[in-house]
């Protein structure tokens, strides 16, 4: 009897494997309340940078300012680059001007411009005076790309090398660079004119002799990115064709930097949460903010929720004296609504996922259109079979049941149309269909299940 329970506590423990002790968490907000820098820095000594953001998102506002204070000279200052932007940006707000220049010299290009694109000029223009020329006008450049482009995403560290240096050249400049970056994984192979012509792989390049030529270790296929580029499509790039790193250009195809899978991955989480928050109806909400923050974001979804509420309501007001008549259908109403809203919501989820990763595309968007209405109303039938007879013998109506059964038939079929064609129209006028799919298909399955149960029971119970 006790081997399952010693199972559950292994399965257990390796779920908590990666979250953070909430007894340290404690004693760290212990140690900041009596200004314990010592002891705040030995509970946190064998952290990753990781879980020190973790921890710095759990304390509230008031701890997390002193913490900071305490710490700031002792830890990695890759912490800000780590932690979710609501809480970055809060401390960015009270962090002295010269500890942010401090940590911007210490990071990679690309993660200097996550952090200064939000400030403000003066901000900004203090912590770029901080860095090397060279650093700074890299940065200066990523900076006036647009917004959520491959220029924003990249860095500008990059290992090139001419396609004529043998594998020892290479290694020999390595090993005698003092500013390589802190992570890279090829060697960009380029032109006379700075244009990317290939890549070699690490891996490849150590496990060549040394006279071997970069030119005949090329990778045979490699892609570039173009500067402007958004980055969702880089992030479906490295998803879609299992890169590594890749080499990003200007319009005359010059090398002006490079993305890495981390970079790369990180903007393809952020869109699937972006997705998840916005069929939530919850925009870029996060964990930290206010509560008049919070209060702000999800009032327009919750308003057009009840214009919604209201359109339905219009419609069973048109049978207020069917439903006087007989008041089953007001406990029954529900039943339907619900299972119309939960059918849609199903099909609408698979179908913005399709859409944002590429799979619903034109040419198979009528296949996947068929079939999810033939999976509405197969679910349609199986459920007003259930429900049919659930009421059948709740009421004794034969008659009530088959209203519900063939409302239920109807009500599922729409939703599994609607479900999928309408974040298909969305996409295709242009809008966000995880933005605004939701409310639409909510109407339309809670309008179409109440005009049609109620419709039917007029005709057919009276």
């Amino acid at each position: 009897m006790t081997e399952p329970l010693a199972i559950e506590t292994e399965a257990d423990a390796r779920e908590d494997e990666y979250a953070l002790d909430p007894e340290l968490v404690a004693a760290v907000m212990e140690s900041v309340d009596v200004a314990d820098r010592v002891g705040v820095l030995a509970l946190i000594a064998e952290l990753h940078v990781a879980d020190l953001a973790d921890l710095t998102e759990q304390i509230d506002s008031g701890h997390r300012r002193r913490f900071i204070e305490l710490v700031w000279a002792d830890i990695d200052h890759e912490l800000l680059v780590e932690l979710e932007e609501g809480v970055r940006d809060e401390i960015l707000a009270f962090l002295a001007p010269e500890k942010l220049a401090e940590a911007v010299r210490e990071l990679e290009s690309d993660d200097v411009v996550y952090l200064l694109e939000d400030l403000d000029e003066a901000a900004r223009s203090k912590a770029l005076e901080s860095l090397e020329p060279a650093d700074r006008a890299a940065v200066t450049k990523s900076l006036a790309y647009p917004e959520d482009s491959a220029g924003r995403l990249m860095q500008s560290e990059v290992v090139k090398a001419p396609p004529f240096w043998t594998v020892g050249q290479m290694i020999d400049h390595l090993r005698a660079a003092d500013d390589l970056p802190e992570d890279f994984h090829d060697i960009i192979i380029v032109d006379p004119a700075a244009r990317p012509v290939g890549t070699v792989a690490l891996g490849v390049l150590l496990g060549a002799r040394r006279p071997v030529t970069l030119e005949s270790l090329m990778a045979d296929q490699f892609r570039t990115l173009h500067v402007e580029e958004p980055e969702a499509d880089v992030a479906y790039a490295f998803n879609q064709y299992h890169l590594v790193s890749a080499p990003v250009v200007d319009d005359s195809g010059r090398l002006v930097g490079i993305i890495t899978i981390d970079d790369a991955m990180e903007v393809l989480e952020d869109e699937a949460e972006e997705d998840i928050m916005r069929l939530g109806g919850v925009g870029d909400e996060e964990i930290s903010h206010k509560v008049w923050a919070i209060t702000r974001r999800r009032f327009p979804w919750l308003a057009a929720n009840l214009v919604t509420a209201i359109m339905a309501s219009l419609v069973i007001a048109i049978f207020d004296e069917t439903i006087s008549s007989y008041v089953a259908l007001a406990v029954l109403m529900p039943i339907v609504a619900s299972m119309g809203g939960n059918a849609g919501t199903q099909t609408l989820t698979v179908a913005v996922r399709a859409l944002a990763t590429r799979d619903l595309t034109a040419t198979n968007a009528m296949r996947v259109v068929a079939r999810e209405t033939m999976v509405g109303l197969a679910n349609g039938c199986a459920f007003a079979v259930i429900i049919g007879a659930v009421v059948w013998g709740w009421y004794g109506s034969a008659a009530l049941g088959g209203v519900i059964a063939a409302a239920m038939v109807v009500n599922l079929l729409v939703a599994g149309m609607a479900g999928i064609l309408v974040p298909i129209g969305l996409d295709k006028l242009g809008a966000d269909p995880a933005l605004a799919s939701g409310t639409f298909v909510t109407t339309v399955t809670d309008i179409v299940g109440f005009f049609v149960f109620l419709g039917l029971a007029a005709a057919v119970l009276l």
